[in-house]
């Protein structure tokens, strides 16, 4: 695609899937989610390398090309932001400018707050910083406020989610996702998690391809969604494990996008946590919150160009 470049990369006892545009010391490493792949970020990627700087986007562990080892205990934040430090090792850098969206701005926010010297400024796509709560594991909490249903909670049990994906079709599951507007709490009820039917089908819209989704179903189906879905299954374990961070607050430059349509903004608690002095409490140095309107999650696709010039307008200034 237009010049983007592929290699391998041994880091953190793994090895990892990297695509990569343009060169120098000026390092922009954007960070997908859930279901995702390096791929989303791929006008981001054509877009900021042509204004000089180095892009670099991976497929996370478990995704893509990436290595997907087996065990759940493998998926903790530890791990990842591990194979991130590597990552940037491997380039010869000492900081990179960071964008993260959806699980990718979960790990870009532990980056931040474990490694703030290796991050110049971040710019945070869908889902805010979230302090840790010391009384309560997050995934019997969020069972306690949005029920058994909630995704999170539904995603828990190893191999049931995947033979839900796998009964409905990958192909239909991911554009179900992927094109959705419907707000939060993101449940997924046991009859029929994603709402798929032959009398109700999805228009694919104009920023979301017949070849995009192509190429997101071809991975999935080859490489299966279980090193994805094991990120949501060591929720707790990232918990435990970050119980010494607990009150830290993340001393990284940020600028917050989201759209108004997002089911993650939608979900309760979390447009309120973004605009009432709480979020920049606990991220003192966030300069600025962005909220783009008619909007849903997949910000960086659907409003790409937009998402280009906010990236490029922030970190223009470091």
């Amino acid at each position: 695609m237009e010049g983007i470049q592929h290699r391998m990369v041994n880091v953190n006892g793994i090895t990892m899937h990297v695509a990569k545009k343009g060169e120098g010391p000026s390092v922009i490493l954007f960070l997908h989610g859930f279901p995702e792949l390096w791929y989303t970020w791929r006008h981001q990627i054509l877009g900021l390398s042509s204004l000089g700087y180095h892009t670099v986007a991976p497929d996370l562990r478990g995704y893509g090309d990436t290595d997907a080892p087996a065990s759940v205990t493998s998926y903790t934040c530890l791990h990842i932001v591990g194979d991130l430090i590597a990552l940037i090792d491997s380039l010869s850098v000492e900081k990179v400018f960071l964008v993260g969206h959806d699980w990718g701005a979960i790990i870009g926010w532990y980056l931040c707050l474990f490694r703030p010297d290796r991050v110049k400024a971040f710019v945070c796509l869908s889902v805010p910083f979230m302090p840790r709560k010391p009384k309560m594991k997050p995934v019997e909490r969020m069972r306690l406020f949005f029920g058994d249903d909630y995704y999170i909670c539904r995603f828990q049990e190893p191999g049931k989610m995947e033979a839900e994906i796998a009964h409905f079709g990958t192909s239909e599951v991911l554009k179900k996702i992927i094109c959705s507007h419907k707000p939060g709490p993101f449940c997924l009820p046991k009859d029929n998690a994603f709402g798929i039917s032959p009398d109700n089908p999805v228009t694919l819209p104009s920023w979301f391809s017949k070849e995009d989704l192509s190429y997101y179903a071809n991975k999935f189906k080859n490489n299966g969604f279980t090193g994805a879905l094991n990120y949501y299954r060591a929720f707790d374990l990232n918990w435990e494990l970050t119980a010494p961070w607990t009150d830290v607050q993340v001393k990284v430059p940020v600028k917050f996008i989201v759209g108004d349509l997002d089911s993650v903004y939608t979900t309760p608690g979390i447009k309120e946590y973004v605009q009432n002095g709480s979020f920049k409490r606990d991220v003192p140095l966030l300069d600025a919150v962005v909220v783009m309107e008619g909007v849903g999650h997949f910000i960086n696709q659907e409003r790409a160009e937009d998402i280009n010039s906010h990236i490029y307008d922030f970190i223009k200034n470091f």
